[in-house]
């Protein structure tokens, strides 16, 4: 019997999609690449036009129409096919930072059959040579500035920002080439992650788990009198900027690519203004900037409908100051991994957007458990009982290459992936992620989570920011860094008593150390290692 309201069912102990399936096409019966499938719903959108504009530069303004990217798309593939004796299945490494080039080159090589390898232009020469151990490229694109990162390949390295390329951008007397039989089972991307496990390994996603989501997101669209303006923020090579170049053009959106090498708020603003952004992704850092103080002033921000912001908890403060610097947006929670082609779970109307600290319910065709830990394992819990995040469905990656020991780690024999990630569902089918497993500190047998403790930290009238973490190797306690506010004084015991009101005995913090600040990533995340480094001795 299955809870209607949260999709839980007792006799299976899975939760299931409260949404009404999205009907995929067979990979049987039609092979099908991601980029053929894309052009296939441009079309029929009632305002594409051979004007309508699909990509922008943020830093020059500079337009691509989608019949000038399509014609590109077309030369580019054909330069490509007539110069270089490129096959179907062979991998293209893709070392490049954003620019209007890369959806350009992503789609001419999708629709080649080859597989894309996007990576990071920041990476030193000894990570981007691990990258290309793991993908095996037979060819390279990047810049002059890069190029000897990518030496020794079969096919050598192409820069971008050469006359050649943009000669086979505009070459048009090969782009009528033999249509190559994709199949949807092929594999169409390796996106480069830490996974579930540590290391970086390459995520083997096909072209029908990018379909997949492609029609998810394309049938759960709502009526709109004219195009969205995607801002992406995202880096191009990332799982979630890779995917939303794909998607815009299924959904006719208008992308603006966020190029400059300098962001800072005011910029992400002025960007909003000019090419009237009406959906953008921002950082949990940058979202509290915008927030603050007069930031926002003397910029028209009305045309913006949403922010998307993952990647590290959102302080509650944070979210009602942008409730009121920009009453018109909505805050878009979601959650997905690389594993999972970027999706799994979403915010979609105001009332999920509304749900402050849930990432959203399940999307169409998913399915979800939660697994007990160590000796109270059970693999499927009800709502409101806490373990690790399983899911399954149609975008779920093929496995890691050429790591049969992480595949079994991280994906079940009957399709389940486990992701370590460690969360509840409540009664209405919400998704709360608490912390990854590998944070949680054991304390007098329980498992506690630091992001829960922090989050009481920062509910402190005096405390700005704080981190926990385990006290010491065997971490059987929890010691709790806090940084206050400016010309405030708060003693160790005064944040012991807080917390000892706050949360049962098994998770008091038994050590407090005040620092100044708290180290974290660029997306927000707090670098708990380099806490243990810096300051635990």
């Amino acid at each position: 019997m299955e809870n209607l309201n949260s999709g839980f069912c007792k006799e299976t102990k899975t939760f299931h999609s409260l949404r009404s399936p999205v009907d995929l096409p067979s990979p049987e019966e039609f092979p099908l690449s991601v980029a053929d499938f894309a052009f296939s719903l441009l079309s029929s959108w009632p305002w594409y036009t051979s004007s309508t504009a699909y990509l922008i530069d943020s830093a020059t303004g500079n337009r691509l129409s989608y019949s000038e990217f399509i014609q590109r798309v077309k030369n580019l593939a054909g330069s490509l096919k007539s110069r270089i004796p490129l096959s179907k299945g062979d991998a293209a490494f893709v070392l490049l930072p954003n620019s209007t080039y890369v959806p350009i080159l992503y789609f001419s090589l999708l629709s080649l059959g080859l597989i894309v390898c996007p990576s990071n232009p920041a990476a030193d020469e000894s990570e981007t040579q691990r990258q290309m151990q793991i993908g095996k490229p037979v060819i390279a694109f990047t810049t002059f500035e890069n190029r000897h990162k990518t030496s020794g390949l079969k096919y050598g390295t192409i820069s971008i920002d050469s006359s050649e390329f943009e000669s086979m951008m505009e070459c048009h007397t090969h782009n009528e080439i033999a249509k190559v039989d994709v199949s949807q089972n092929d594999i169409a991307a390796i996106i480069f992650s830490s996974g579930t496990t540590g290391l970086v390994k390459g995520v083997e996603l096909t072209h029908k788990n990018l379909i997949s989501v492609i029609r998810i997101y394309h049938d759960l669209r709502r009526g709109r009198e004219f195009p969205a303006v995607q801002l992406l923020t995202t880096p191009l090579f990332h799982i979630y900027g890779f995917f939303y170049s794909l998607r815009a053009v299924a959904l006719c959106e208008t992308a603006v690519i966020w190029t400059s090498s300098v962001f800072d708020e005011k910029e992400f603003l002025k960007a909003v203004e000019e090419f009237r952004v009406t959906h953008a992704a921002a950082t949990p850092p940058l979202l509290g900037a915008m927030v603050m103080g007069d930031v926002t002033d003397g910029y028209d921000t009305t045309s913006l409908e949403s922010v998307a912001c993952g990647g590290a908890p959102l302080k509650k403060s944070v979210i009602e100051s942008f409730g009121k610097k920009f009453p018109g947006a909505l805050i878009r929670q979601g959650y997905g991994l690389t594993e999972s082609s970027g999706a799994a779970f979403r915010s979609l109307c105001e009332e999920e957007c509304r749900n402050w600290g849930s990432v959203g319910r399940l999307l169409p065709n998913f399915e979800a458990k939660i697994a007990g830990l160590g000796s109270e394992f059970e693999s499927g819990l009800p709502p409101m009982k806490k373990g690790e995040l399983w899911i399954r469905g149609p975008t779920i990656m093929r496995g890691y290459v050429d790591d049969l020991e992480a595949s079994s780690r991280a994906l079940s024999d009957d399709g389940w992936l486990r992701t370590g990630d460690f969360c509840y569902i409540d009664e209405e089918g919400f998704l709360f992620v608490v912390d990854r497993i590998k944070e949680l500190i054991q304390c007098d047998g329980y498992q506690v989570s630091p992001a829960e403790i922090e989050q009481i930290l920062h509910s402190h009238s005096l405390i700005a920011d704080a981190a926990v973490i385990g006290n010491g190797d065997e971490e059987k306690s929890a010691v709790a860094f806090v940084v206050v506010k400016d010309k405030n004084i708060l003693s160790e015991v005064e944040v012991m008593d807080f917390i000892k009101e706050k949360l049962h005995d098994h998770q008091i913090i038994r050590k407090v150390t005040f620092v100044s600040f708290i180290p974290k990533s660029p997306a927000g995340k707090i670098l708990r290692k380099d806490l243990k480094a810096s300051f635990l001795i």
